[in-house]
């Protein structure tokens, strides 16, 4: 998005959008790709939007640097998008500063303005962080409408594994800033392939479980993404680790259009014969992970 500083981050590799290359763009250049092509919504709408500007003036400014509109088409748009996302009394609103609306209302305008010239993809970064439940299950049904409204892409980044069980077709599981674990929603909640995607089903409470159940916890701390250790980056809180864990990093490898990076997955006859060693030998990170083994299917019933 070009809103990074060169003194605190680094920005290498490849970010291909329909075969047009981003990295090493310019500003400009990708002042004209944002908004019509791709557009973003952050999680804290509150930090999002500037606090001293009006909500009209910041939905009019944005429409009019990628539209040729006058000040009062502008304005007049403005109220529909605000009337899209739901927004009562749309018009008045436009003369309202963020602080004068609540969380939940913030984040319809950060969605009115990521809207407003139709992008062809939109990036939610967790968009429901700083809601209450109520306000947080009006706001992803707002997405998915807007979406099979306008037909458009998303990319739903949360750590909420119930918003993405039905609300996503594919899922891609991130640790230490690289995918682990990619496939089609179905098939990862069915089949989760690498000890990662499995910690975290595991350390959801289960409703038919007794009152006062221990949580089972992923063990550790996630490792400095400044200097990562040789091998697998999950291996000092894996369950299943080995010492070929912490000597070579595993490639992303695909099997029936499932993909993971693990060289002992769950479920393979190499991944459980590791899992039983490192129980019989009491491995910090493989307890009570006997006892959740079988708790893969089911996990948010």
């Amino acid at each position: 998005m070009g809103i990074t500083t060169a003194s605190n981050a680094s920005t290498s590799g490849s970010v291909n959008y329909s075969g047009t290359e981003l990295i090493g763009k310019s500003k400009r250049e990708l002042r004209t790709f944002w908004g019509e092509e791709m557009a973003m919504v952050f999680q804290d709408p509150m930090t999002s939007l500037n606090p001293v500007v009006r909500i009209g003036r910041q939905l009019t400014e944005h429409l009019r640097t990628h539209k040729d509109l006058s000040k009062s088409d502008a304005n007049d748009l403005a109220v529909q998008l605000l009337t899209w996302v739901r927004i009562p009394e749309p018009r008045e609103r436009l003369n309202n500063y963020p602080h004068q609306m609540s969380g939940g209302m913030r984040q319809r305008v950060c969605i009115a303005i990521a809207l407003a010239c139709s992008p062809k993809l939109l990036i939610a970064d967790e968009p429901t962080t700083a809601l209450d439940v109520t306000v947080q299950h009006q706001i992803l049904n707002l997405l998915s409408q807007q979406q099979q409204e306008r037909q458009m892409g998303m990319v739903l980044v949360t750590h909420d594994l119930g918003v993405v069980a039905t609300r996503t077709d594919d899922i891609a599981v991130m640790y230490a800033g690289k995918i682990v674990e990619k496939a089609s929603t179905s098939a990862l909640f069915s089949e989760m392939r690498h000890p990662y995607t499995q910690s975290l089903f595991w350390s959801i409470p289960k409703t038919s479980e007794p009152k006062h159940t221990r949580l089972s916890a992923i063990v550790g701390r996630p490792p400095n993404l400044a200097a990562l250790p040789p091998g697998c980056s999950f291996a000092d809180r894996c369950p299943y680790v080995q010492p070929i864990c912490r000597e070579v990093e595993p490639k992303l490898r695909t099997i029936d259009s499932h993909s993971f990076a693990c060289h002992l997955p769950v479920g393979s006859t190499e991944g459980e014969a590791a899992l039983s060693a490192n129980i019989s030998v009491g491995l910090p990170q493989s307890e009570g992970a006997a006892a959740r083994r079988e708790a893969d299917q089911g996990i948010l019933g």
